[in-house]
């Protein structure tokens, strides 16, 4: 009576695992019906990537699809968004399609293009229901969502040092001698890549994890460096200075494949191990011994995360680290160098995927951080469409952006899977798929193997595909652009339509017999080995980054830095909806506070205390702790307002400030102030 499946998964992580899943006749609580269902969930043990185990969030995966709260109709509001609790009606998909067509037809005729905005982000990665669906809205004309709320200042930052984003091949990481784990908690965000850290060490690699606090991978690795937040560039300068100084460069490999180091070498002159340590918290001995480690062990692998780009100036704090690798001539080694990104080796022919090719010049933008600013009224929004995110927990100055979205002359629609927040002050709930109820395709950006799911399981209720909502919109909308209408298998001809030599071979039949196929890579890929992809052909040391102190620094005001990472069984809101989840992050978010801090604010360990910034206040459970450093206050994880005991986002605190580079999401770059909070006060 049962079946397994494989697909890869499809949520916003570098790992993209192929997946094994039971599937069963299941009887539906709601409807009384029988049909078959996921039951189990675990990893492929045959994928050269997964080796048989998915993550402690993704196992729980059936959990979510069957959740009993699940929305599996369309659904209309019938209250106030003003109102604590949202009351929705059922009603038909003609009914619910054709009034929402006819509404976004009003305005796009009386306010144009300008009035509708889509938002969205990577709750799916599939090329299909994730990125394809955007071309409806470019097919109208309205504005350009720019997806800048992760990556984007660390793909910026990446580019101007090596052009494309390639990484170093996950099985090669073995032959490192030494690992820097620098601004990356990889055994919660990428852990699959730790059955190759554990061959590398035993083998005798050395692990160092460059952190503000001491999560599980600065417990897990060899040694910590608990560095001041913001201040990875002043470091990776100190690291510079020991390496020209001492003569650790690799003088063949900087002649033959760089450009721009002498400008370098003098941005790096100044900070000697003493101004290092000063900046970074650090002591000028742990420098010089980071520095000689990195200097003196071949070949050294880096493996980076955004964490460090949530600041100011995030994009050179990343963009200094990546380039550590070019000075000690590491990526002409196995096992060397460095891993932010695996997307750039996937050379899809992307020139019509999300119908890009209709993105005019003159096409206006919305970064997606600015969301806030954008729903105020006087912006011009009339009505938001959103799929693939949660914005009213995700998106900065949360609150601002929920009272937004409560605003009775913005017309919302939401498609989702799980009744978020979002979609609790939504004007229609739209029920969609699931990733093994649809076909899609996905790339990685931690590996190198194209994935294609087919639709494994018939969608409980009415839900279906994003895209199939789009192309019912677009008919409705008199909209003819030929792409908004493509099938899946089309849409992957078309992105297969590429003579680059790593998509050799690869077939649309060939996905679909195989489902997960590994790119056409040479068994040892040295992708910076002799230049970079890069206008110079080489890798650009310049312009020579530079360590600046953030702007909004720390006073008697806001004495504290709050820093709020992933947690260990999130997946930023994914799997809010799941109780089990919450419980095993300990019920409700905590604040890790230092026990100087909790004594300078009045704090006791298990209390209540207001964490207040300059655009809003939060209220969470006290956690006091030395993981953290004086000045510097942690919150894991993306919860749902709705598990904190104030019923509010941690983003409430989070400011819309962009990065350098990138234009991307300062996060970890809000100051608080820590007061007592009584026990039964919200």
């Amino acid at each position: 009576m049962t079946r397994e499946v494989l697909l890869t998964c499809p949520l916003d992580c570098p790992d993209a695992c192929r997946l094994k899943i039971t599937v069963a006749p299941v009887e539906d609580a709601r409807t009384g019906q029988v049909a078959e269902r996921m039951v189990k969930l675990t990893g492929d043990a045959a994928h050269p990537i997964t080796r048989g185990f998915a993550c402690v969030k993704t196992v729980h995966y059936p959990a979510r699809a069957n959740h009993p709260e699940r929305p599996l109709y369309p659904m209309r509001r019938v209250n106030a968004k003003t109102e604590p609790e949202p009351v929705f009606e059922r009603v038909g998909w003609a009914e619910a399609l054709d009034d929402i067509a006819a509404r976004l037809r009003v305005l796009l005729d009386s306010r144009g293009p300008q009035s509708v905005l889509r938002y969205n982000y990577a709750g799916t990665m599939g090329l299909m229901e994730g990125t394809h669906v955007h071309a409806l809205f470019r097919a109208l004309g309205t504005p350009e969502l720019d997806e800048t709320i992760c990556a984007t200042a660390g793909t910026e930052a990446w580019s101007m040092g090596y052009g494309t984003r390639y990484s170093v091949d996950p099985p090669d990481v073995a032959h490192a001698r030494l690992i820097v784990l620098w601004g990356i908690n990889s055994l919660s965000t990428n852990s699959h890549l730790t059955p190759h850290l554990t061959a590398a060490r035993k083998s005798g690699a050395r692990i160092i994890c460059v952190d503000p606090y001491r999560n599980r991978t600065a417990a897990f690795a060899d040694e910590h460096l608990k560095i001041r937040p913001g201040t990875d560039a002043a470091l990776a300068l100190g690291v510079m200075h020991e390496l020209f100084a001492q003569g650790w460069t690799d003088e063949a490999y900087i002649a033959e494949a760089t450009t721009g180091v002498e400008e370098l070498r003098v941005a790096a002159a100044e900070w000697t191990p003493e101004r290092t340590a000063q900046v970074t918290g650090l002591d000028a001995g742990q420098v010089r011994a980071f520095a000689q480690a990195i200097g003196t062990t071949r070949p050294s692998y880096f493996r980076v995360g955004y964490g460090m780009t949530r600041h100011e100036s995030g994009g050179t704090n990343l963009r200094a680290v990546t380039l550590l690798p070019a000075l000690t001539g590491d990526w002409r080694l196995r096992g060397g160098g460095c891993s932010l990104s695996a997307s750039g080796a996937f050379k899809l022919n992307r020139s019509q995927l999300g119908a890009a090719h209709l993105i005019r010049p003159d096409t206006p933008h919305v970064n997606m951080n600015e969301l806030a600013g954008a729903l105020r009224p006087e912006a011009g929004l009339g009505a938001l469409v959103v799929y693939n995110t949660n914005p009213a927990v995700v998106a900065p100055d949360a609150g601002r952006v929920r009272a937004g979205l409560q605003r009775e002359d913005l017309f919302v629609v939401v498609l989702e899977q799980a009744m978020t927040e979002t979609a609790r002050l939504a004007d229609y709930v739209l029920p969609a798929t699931t990733f093994a109820e649809h076909a899609d395709l996905y790339t990685s950006y931690g590996h190198h193997f194209l994935g294609y799911n087919p639709a494994a399981l018939e969608a409980p209720g009415e839900a279906r595909p994003n895209s199939w909502v789009m192309q019912e919109l677009g008919q409705r909308l008199g909209v003819t652009e030929p792409s908004v209408y493509w099938t899946v298998d089309e849409l992957i001809t078309a992105l297969l339509e590429t003579d680059h030599p790593h998509l050799a071979g690869i077939t649309l039949e060939r996905l679909k017999a195989e489902g997960s196929v590994r790119l056409n890579l040479p068994e040892e890929f040295l992708p910076y080995a002799y230049g970079a992809e890069t206008p110079s052909g080489r890798v650009q040391f310049s312009p020579a980054p530079q360590h600046r102190e953030a702007l909004a620094t720390l006073n008697d005001e806001y004495p504290v830095r709050l820093l709020t990472p992933p947690a260990h069984h999130f997946l930023n809101s994914t799997y809010g909806v799941l109780d089990n989840l919450n419980r095993a992050e300990g019920s409700e978010p905590h604040v890790l506070v230092h026990p100087d801090d909790a004594a300078r604010s009045g704090l006791n360990d298990g209390t209540y205390a207001w964490l207040q910034s300059e655009v809003g206040q939060v209220r969470r459970r006290v956690k006091i702790t030395d993981v953290t450093q004086p000045g510097t206050a942690v919150v894991e994880g993306t919860w749902w307002g709705l598990s904190a005991p104030d019923g509010t986002s941690i983003n409430e605190l989070t400011a819309q400030t962009l990065t350098d580079l990138g234009a991307g999401s300062t996060f970890h770059n809000t100051r608080v102030r820590l007061s007592p909070a009584a026990q039964s006060s919200v």
